[in-house]
């Protein structure tokens, strides 16, 4: 890292989610915007704003319910509107005023609920 370089020194680099339908979960993953880096029957990997990267990863069997992980989008708004007329069934937008955000919630193919927030990016380099 160089010292002109204002980014904080770590990040995520990868997040999990187990799916037990890897192609209706990659399908998903694209829709909401997340960007394919490779796709495979037993692993597939999307990358998010950041580099982070979102690895999928098929079993036989799983129990959904609150995915591991949430996302943040700059439009919470436009995006429950476009996650709608995909019809992806988003839950009503929530106030969370003690944070500062709105957030609602999808449930992905596999039946795990990603929770989507307002940005709360600090303007900062990232």
């Amino acid at each position: 890292m160089s010292m002109h370089d204002q980014r904080p020194p770590v990040g995520v680099a990868h997040v999990v989610l187990q799916t037990d339908r890897m192609e209706k979960s990659t399908r998903f993953m694209r829709t909401i915007g997340m960007r394919p880096i490779f796709d495979g029957p037993e692993v597939s990997v999307y990358e998010m704003r950041g580099g982070t990267h979102l690895i999928l990863m098929q079993k036989h069997k799983i129990v959904g319910g609150d995915a591991p992980f949430d996302l943040m989008v700059d439009d919470l708004h436009a995006t429950h509107q476009r996650f709608t007329s995909l019809g992806l069934a988003p839950s009503p937008i929530e106030a969370r005023p003690a944070i500062d955000h709105e957030v609602f919630t999808v449930c992905e193919p596999a039946g795990h609920v990603i929770t989507f927030f307002s940005s709360h990016a600090s303007g900062k380099p990232t």
